[in-house]
């Protein structure tokens, strides 16, 4: 993995109006880098170009949708057309939901895989001639420790985490013979809105993402991991300490999250269970149907 230097260097950020992306994006335009910010609330890209800029730090903007096939086309054109190219592409946009998958529609699942993967993999697929031709070109995939150990009600969610982590391994030998350098990060709770962003919330136990780290700080720790050449990068001690525990003792992790939810679900447990011993019950209690209906068709 090569290291590099972020002044001079292009980098075009997905998702980047809000949260992790608009840290990124002002952490690396005040480092010298060109950025391109694009995401799909023009209003917000406006407002982070305009405070970048009063403060000497001019970046471009496109409003598009990493799911359009056109919108793609069309960041692949204004990165070619602003910069002449690019060097470092960084998928950050995501959406997630809460809540048990037998609740969920399907619709719920396609919409978080349209996004989450489909989005950063087809969007990935039309850079790489620009990064081909790129300087110490470089791909950086925001992930989760969601895509390190599965969390119970955000199936989908830890799903198409999972899945940007097998990509990336994937990709990165794939891209060698070019020196395409693949990042994977995987923050744990970070204080953005990202939860009031979400598709759905039905979890019963809600996660207050104000106890985490701030997006400054993932962003801080993501241009480290950039600048270092650094494959992975998980962050927070909870998310190192998930990721132990999934990795070396994941029978431990998976008696664990059982409990949890078993926890929750307590009434609902114990109501089933006692309507299971009542019908029990019910079967083996002789009924006095059967022996009327053998005297009335007795013959006299």
């Amino acid at each position: 993995m090569a290291r590099r230097r972020l002044e001079g260097l292009r980098i075009l950020v997905t998702g980047a109006s809000q949260g992790i992306g608009k840290a990124l994006v002002e952490a690396a335009s005040r480092r010298g880098a060109r950025v391109l910010a694009v995401a799909r609330n023009a209003g917000l890209l406006d407002e982070l170009k305009q405070r970048l800029a009063a403060e000497g730090h001019p970046i471009e903007v496109l409003p598009a949708d990493v799911t359009s096939p056109e919108d793609r086309r069309r960041m692949v054109e204004a990165a070619e057309q602003r910069f002449g190219g690019l060097d470092v592409l960084i998928n950050n946009a995501g959406i997630g939901a809460t809540g048990h998958f037998v609740e969920a529609s399907p619709d719920r699942l396609r919409r978080i895989m349209e996004v989450n993967f489909f989005g950063l993999t087809e969007t990935t697929r039309c850079f790489l001639p620009l990064l081909r031709r790129g300087v110490t070109p470089a791909i950086v995939n925001i992930s989760s420790i969601a895509g390190l150990r599965g969390i119970p009600a955000r199936s989908e969610y830890s799903a198409s985490k999972f899945a940007v982590e097998g990509f990336s391994e994937a990709l990165r030998a794939e891209l060698a013979k070019w020196h395409i350098d693949v990042l994977v990060v995987a923050p744990g709770l970070t204080q953005t809105n990202f939860s009031e962003n979400m598709i759905e919330r039905k979890a019963l136990m809600q996660v207050d993402h104000m106890r985490g780290m701030t997006a400054e700080d993932v962003a801080a720790a993501t241009l480290s991991a950039l600048e270092r050449g650094k494959t992975r990068t998980v962050l927070t001690f909870q998310g190192k300490l998930l990721a132990f525990v999934s990795r070396f003792l994941p029978g431990l992790a998976d008696r664990i999250a059982k409990r949890k939810v078993r926890s929750l679900f307590r009434d609902e447990i114990a109501a089933r269970k006692a309507q299971g011993a009542s019908a029990s019950i019910d079967v083996g209690r002789p009924s006095a149907t059967p022996s009327a209906a053998s005297h009335s068709s007795s013959p006299t």
